[in-house]
């Protein structure tokens, strides 16, 4: 008999890989094959089970000629937007699996919560549920922001997996129940937006325009996980891995060495924090452009 493994920190990640330039360092095909390889490799070796993708230029293609061998990994994809229509999202969703190199996918997402709130949203998700019921995916579900309202787009559509944003400094999905509501009916939540768009690995000079005026409250956030002796990547890593009622935190990585920042923040003590008090009040984190780990490891 095997014995089962130690629950782990990094059970709960899961892997975005990021392939914009602005993001990957910019290498001929050749180099950028083997990167794409290493990080792979670092996140089977580091226990990640999970990979998130996105239909996006060549990203999957490339996913699936450097996936390591055998695989470990549970694949999720995302759907293209329902605006060309059902046919056109069930069609990519199966070509996703080819461009992967998989027979079958562990979950398929809907792009967006609109498109599942839009006059095709039945008629969509009863070709997800077809997709699901022939095997080629495992688990159906769609990504949502807090303002879809997800908990009753979940009672409505009863998903397997709702992906929400949530992270430190916009806690909402935890604060206003939305969160107990979907375990409530037993639906998986995995967060995204962990890093918050990378508002705490800047300084108030680097900050997006429309975040100005929250420089001030960024400020006194940082300055309270430095006299906590609390690495930002640790602290926003920890508050979502945290929340009991997520199953998966989805982490958006450019690089082995980036990946390997995170698996060691993640395996770092939970710091005995008030969380409530490192949170954008009233305001909610934004687009502030890519997180760069190296900048804040």
């Amino acid at each position: 008999m095997i014995p089962s493994r130690a629950p782990s920190p990094v059970d709960k990640l899961a892997l975005a890989v990021v392939h914009q330039p602005d993001r990957a360092i910019p290498a001929p095909a050749g180099a950028r094959e083997e990167s794409l390889r290493l990080l792979l490799q670092t996140a089977a070796d580091s226990g990640i089970a999970r990979v998130a993708t996105r239909p996006d230029g060549d990203g999957e293609r490339w996913l699936g000629q450097a996936w390591p061998f055998p695989s470990p990994f549970q694949v999720s994809v995302r759907t293209v937007p329902v605006g060309d229509g059902v046919d056109r999202v069930e069609a990519r969703a199966r070509r996703s699996l080819e461009r992967l190199g998989l027979p079958r996918g562990d979950l398929l997402l809907i792009t967006s919560a609109s498109d599942l709130a839009g006059a095709e949203g039945r008629a969509l998700w009863d070709r997800l549920l077809a997709l699901k019921d022939r095997g080629l995916y495992r688990r159906i579900g769609f990504c949502a922001t807090i303002e879809d309202g997800p908990a009753l787009l979940a009672r409505r559509f009863q998903p397997d997996v709702v992906q929400l944003k949530c992270n430190l400094l916009d806690q909402r999905a935890q604060h206003s129940g939305v969160l107990s509501e979907l375990a409530a009916v037993d639906v998986a939540v995995h967060a995204s937006s962990v890093f918050a768009d990378g508002l705490l690995f800047v300084g108030a000079e680097a900050l997006p325009p429309e975040m100005h005026r929250h420089a001030p409250t960024l400020s006194r956030i940082r300055r309270r996980l430095a006299e906590a002796r609390v690495d930002p990547m640790q602290a926003t890593l920890a508050y979502a891995m945290g929340l009991p009622e997520v199953s998966a935190v989805v982490a958006s990585i450019a690089s082995a060495a980036e990946l390997r920042a995170v698996v060691a923040a993640a395996h770092a003590p939970t710091p005995a924090l008030d969380w409530a008090a490192l949170q954008l009040e009233p305001a909610t984190a934004t687009a502030a452009g890519p997180l760069r780990v190296s900048s804040a490891a």
